[in-house]
């Protein structure tokens, strides 16, 4: 899809020189696109770039992975193969092409409604970065999402949520229904066009083109709109801006529905992302709160529940729903806060100070009347650089001032100096 629009700046210079380059690859090893933003490019490297992009399509279209599927699952158990190489269902007829491959054989319908388990996950982390829910928080996710009322799930960027859902549809009680946006064109081979939508969540971008737009559209729109949240996941290292904006598009789309109604109202949006990225959100969207509820992984070493410290999962939930709304299991250590209006971690202390409970991973904070905030219980306050910091720390440092414009006081994501 679409470049997005970089900067490259260089130290104390307010001016940067502009450049295109590859919305979800960060990695030049993974996609070469570069271009910078005043250059004339030749016809020769045009037509380049567009075979290239020829040769680089899926084996097969979305409708012709539906028309497989249905072919696969009538095959019996003993014919159905999957090549692990091409990460492909297999039928009868392409066996011989793929004979020097491994393969799964007697794929079930169980494994087929459970594609993340069958599909490797696409671990680099600055292309796909696909960690996937740990089976406790997807489970606790689907059950609030139930208990709140919600009908239909937008699962940007959430597969194993996608799946959970799917399973259960046969369910007579079970009323919630999904719709997968995602970079992974893999999926196509286990869903339909209306389950599934070839999508990238850095630059909103529909693969399938209008057709897979008009379908997230109308999911949106069902039931004017009513009882439909946005569920995301995304890759840790994205750009936030990039992400927020694409979000933004997404909630613009089901604000169209009836405009009278949802004027002053935004889409609820369950944004699932580390609290470092706290500050990040909250600027592109100030009717976020965070959640203290610990997200975990299945594939990730660190982002597991339980552990403590700085081995705990440091992802949590941002959500435009009134806090208070969000009840978080007691048996795992959660607690309401009647001052707060909203359930925190048992470590997380009420701060009379400050009149929150502050803490944001799950350990006690400390109040410094110096810097007037709750800080890290192992931080320190330095007189040197008139801040709390860790007690080993180079004082010197702070005095490095902005990456762009050169002055202290501030970042390079907050100078003045970028429009």
């Amino acid at each position: 899809g679409p470049a997005l629009l970089f900067v490259k700046t260089s130290q104390g210079r307010e001016e940067g020189r502009r450049f295109y380059a590859c919305s979800a690859c960060r990695d030049r090893k993974d996609c070469n696109f570069f271009q910078w933003e005043d250059e004339k490019v030749s016809e020769a490297r045009l037509a380049a770039r567009e075979e290239y992009n020829r040769n680089h399509q899926p084996s097969f279209t979305h409708r012709q992975n539906v028309d497989r599927y249905k072919n696969f699952v009538l095959l019996p158990l003993s014919k159905r193969r999957f090549c692990q190489e091409c990460q492909q269902l297999l039928l009868p007829a392409e066996w011989e092409k793929h004979s020097d491959h491994q393969f799964l054989c007697n794929i079930t319908t169980t494994q087929l409604k459970s594609p993340s388990q069958l599909l490797y996950p696409l671990e680099n982390k600055k292309t796909n970065a696909q960690y996937l829910f740990a089976d406790r928080s997807c489970k606790f996710l689907l059950n609030l999402l139930i208990d709140l009322g919600f009908r239909r799930v937008l699962s940007v960027g959430t597969p194993r949520l996608h799946e959970m859902i799917q399973s259960k549809a046969s369910q007579e009680e079970f009323n919630v229904r999904s719709l997968l946006l995602d970079i992974d064109f893999r999926y196509s081979q286990f869903y339909t066009e209306d389950e599934f939508c070839h999508y990238n969540m850095f630059n909103h971008h529909f693969f399938g083109g209008e057709a897979a737009l008009e379908t997230c559209r109308k999911f949106l729109n069902e039931e004017n709109g009513e009882g439909v949240i946005m569920v995301t996941d995304p890759p840790f290292g994205g750009l936030v801006e990039a992400l927020a904006s694409s979000f933004k598009k997404l909630m613009a789309m089901w604000r169209e529905t009836e405009k009278e109604r949802h004027d002053n109202k935004e889409m609820p949006v369950f944004w699932i992302f580390p609290y470092f990225f706290e500050s990040r959100i909250l600027d592109f969207f100030p009717s976020f709160s965070m959640m203290d509820y610990q997200v975990d992984y299945d594939n990730h070493a660190l982002y597991k529940h339980g552990k403590t410290g700085r081995r705990q999962s440091p992802v949590r939930i941002f959500t435009n729903l009134t806090p208070s709304m969000i009840v978080l299991p007691e048996e795992e250590g959660y607690r309401f806060c009647t001052v707060c209006q909203r359930y925190v971690s048992s470590g997380n202390q009420h701060c009379e100070i400050c009149n929150s409970c502050t803490s944001k991973d799950g350990r006690r904070w400390k109040h410094c009347i110096l810097c007037k905030k709750c800080v890290k219980p192992s931080w320190f306050h330095c007189s040197n650089c008139n801040c709390c910091t860790l007690q080993k720390h180079s004082c010197g440092k702070s005095d490095l001032g902005c990456f762009v414009c050169g002055k202290a006081g501030h970042k390079r994501s907050a100078c003045p100096s970028l429009s």
